[in-house]
């Protein structure tokens, strides 16, 4: 997810820049805005996950004490 939004920021700040040639200014920017689109899709995913029950047939049984 950080891999997405890094390249993301590092695209637009090229491609914003003076020293990127003007034919590949708007491309590179909008690389780096469908890099930032992709780490946010990411990320909800990652955060809206529903968590896994546990297995209880690993679950380790008590003794019974005999009373």
């Amino acid at each position: 997810m950080m891999m997405f939004f890094a390249t993301g920021a590092v695209g637009i700040v090229i491609g914003l820049s003076s020293f990127t040639p003007p034919n590949f200014k708007i491309m590179i920017t909008f690389m780096g805005i469908i890099n930032i689109g992709l780490g946010a899709f990411f990320t909800f995913i990652y955060l809206t996950q529903v968590q896994a029950s546990p297995d209880k047939r690993k679950k380790k049984k008590k003794p019974k004490s005999d009373k």
